[in-house]
């Protein structure tokens, strides 16, 4: 009988799928239209405990796990409507009580279905870095993963939405749940909703009852919905209420923005939402707000862009005092963002840039910034040297290291001018590589100030392996020193341990004449704060320094 070319090409479809089938995965099936086996190629007695003969004719839904044969028909139903389904999570049965947990990738043609399982389990194969229990990819890993996904489809003039669901009433189900039995439900829910993601894999649980997925614009989500029902509804007793709300972001929005930005946008949504959900928030209604997050933080990420890009935040000035003389030893250079409110703290501003990680981008802009600000000083006045802020996180950020001490080879002239004050200190993982860095900075003559000193119990740790020629101690330690009995003993301790190491104090947030004469008392070398005037553009507002008077001798 002679081969048709239908006959043909369909019989290469078919070893071109087992291939690629093989390339990924661990085992594979070739089904009827009911889920009978008809093939199947692979360790199936490692696997399932059953040998491969044994299989064959019998439905794969009889090596599922039964929390999982809802999930497996899902797929099997998807894969008949489009053709492909390249994700989705499900486990197995391994004997009387164990189960393994698999991805699952499929295809349907003429009538056939062709599965193909891949291991997840520590125990035979790694986890895939960036995912949780459930198939789940972390928040870092998904807005990864969904701002390639959403760029790549740009760029072939198509596009996706992120859906966020709320399953309210989950966490109250899981606790009545054994372990193996949470495991699978959260497996259930991984794979169901990995069926309808692009690439099965863009699936992340934002907080306890939410979760996100990245899917085609035409996925029908009230489907999507019922199904989790179908998948959570068999472990829920009768009295317990399940509804599943979501929210469906068009990622439109998004461009324009490059993919690395992107995914610093998702993630900051994803994060503001978990923290606002874990604040008590009704998650029902944070669904409903999800939208505004994303496409806020798509538009903060845009807009804090463009002011670095044209350096349009302010710089203001705040006197750092001699404590005996009250003559001004330097100035610390903050940062203003609103022109209309200059005093206005920008404490949003650089958290979310912290919290994204543009900080290192912001704090090279601050830097620069500063050094032009100089240049159009006197060259040889030491009244306008001034510390720049650098954080933690920045320190261990290679292009901003790289770029710092470009600035500074072309700019020698700064040596005596500048200083440098090492913020969010707690931001430091890798306090050897933080030395090295300090070390460069006072190589070439620049001085280097510890903040927040006194704030958290590892700022001895800080001290110790941390070479600094100046500690700023946190406002908070002086309040709380000027309150405690033992607080000036304390304090005192405090600077003559720094004396005796060679660094000198700045005592912070001093607004009152009280507070003055209690780390003057202290020996504390320097003070800072509101007494001599709130941080100001005009250095002349210090011409002459508020409140003089406090250190003129009787």
């Amino acid at each position: 009988m002679a081969v048709t070319s239908d006959a043909r090409t369909s019989k290469r479809e078919r070893n071109r799928y087992a291939a690629l089938a093989f390339c990924w995965g661990d085992l594979l099936f070739e089904l009827n239209h009911a889920g009978t086996v008809l093939f199947c190629a692979g360790p199936v007695q490692e696997f399932a405990g059953v040998a491969p003969d044994g299989v064959i004719g019998q439905p794969l839904f009889d090596l599922m796990a039964p929390s999982d044969v809802p999930t497996l028909a899902r797929f099997l139903k998807a894969l008949r409507s489009r053709g492909r389904v390249d994700g989705g999570t499900a486990q197995i049965r391994r004997g009387a009580s164990a189960l393994l947990p698999v991805s699952m990738a499929g295809y349907c043609m003429d009538e056939r279905f062709y599965v193909a399982f891949r291991l997840r389990t520590g125990t035979v194969e790694p986890e895939v870095a960036g995912t949780e229990s459930g198939g789940f990819l972390d928040r870092d890993a998904f807005s990864r993963e969904a701002g390639k996904r959403i760029k790549e489809l740009e760029r072939q003039g198509r596009s996706a939405e992120i859906t966020v669901l709320d399953i309210s009433g989950l966490s109250g189900l899981s606790e009545g749940l054994s372990e193996p039995e949470s495991r699978s439900l959260m497996s259930s829910i991984g794979g169901c909703l990995g069926q309808s993601a692009l690439d099965g894999e863009t699936v992340t649980r934002i907080a306890g009852d939410s979760f996100g997925l990245l899917h085609d614009p035409s996925l029908d989500v009230a489907a999507l919905r019922n199904q989790l029902l179908e998948a959570v509804r068999p472990l829920a007793s009768p009295d317990q209420a399940l509804e599943i709300t979501h929210s469906t972001v068009d990622m439109d929005t998004a461009r324009g923005i490059s993919e690395q930005d992107l995914a610093k946008g998702l993630m900051y949504a994803l994060s503001s939402f978990q923290k606002k959900s874990g604040a008590g928030f009704n998650l029902s209604s944070l669904t409903d707000n999800i939208s505004a997050l994303i496409s806020q933080g798509i538009t903060d990420i845009r807009d804090f862009r463009q002011v670095l890009k044209d350096k349009s935040f302010l710089m203001a000035l705040q006197p750092i005092i001699d404590v005996k003389s009250g003559a001004i030893h330097h100035f610390e250079a903050l940062c203003r963002f609103d022109v209309a409110a200059p005093e206005e703290s920008p404490y949003r501003y650089i958290s979310f840039a912290e919290e994204i990680g543009l900080i290192h981008e912001f704090d090279l802009a601050m830097a620069a910034k500063v050094v032009q600000w100089l240049r159009r000083m006197p060259v040889n006045n030491s009244k306008f040297s001034v510390a720049v802020n650098i954080s933690g996180f920045s320190i261990g950020m290679p292009e901003y290291v790289q770029g710092l001490h470009k600035l500074l080879r072309d700019n020698p002239w700064t040596v005596d001018r500048l200083l440098f004050e090492i913020t969010e200190s707690s931001r430091m993982t890798d306090l050897v590589a933080a030395n090295e860095f300090i070390q460069g900075l006072r190589r070439l003559g620049y001085q280097v100030c510890l903040d927040d000193f006194g704030a958290g119990a590892a700022s001895f740790q800080y001290l110790s392996a941390l070479e600094v020629d100046v500690v700023k101690i946190d406002g908070s330690a002086v309040h709380n020193a000027r309150k405690a009995p033992k607080g000036r003993a304390f304090l005192s301790a405090l600077t003559e341990l720094c004396g005796r190491l060679g660094v000198e104090t700045i005592a912070e947030m001093i607004d009152s004449p009280e507070s003055l004469r209690f780390v003057r008392d202290c020996r504390c070398n320097y003070v800072q704060g509101f007494l001599f005037g709130k941080p100001s553009r005009n250095f002349n507002d210090f011409t002459p320094l508020p409140n003089i008077d406090l250190f003129r001798r009787p």
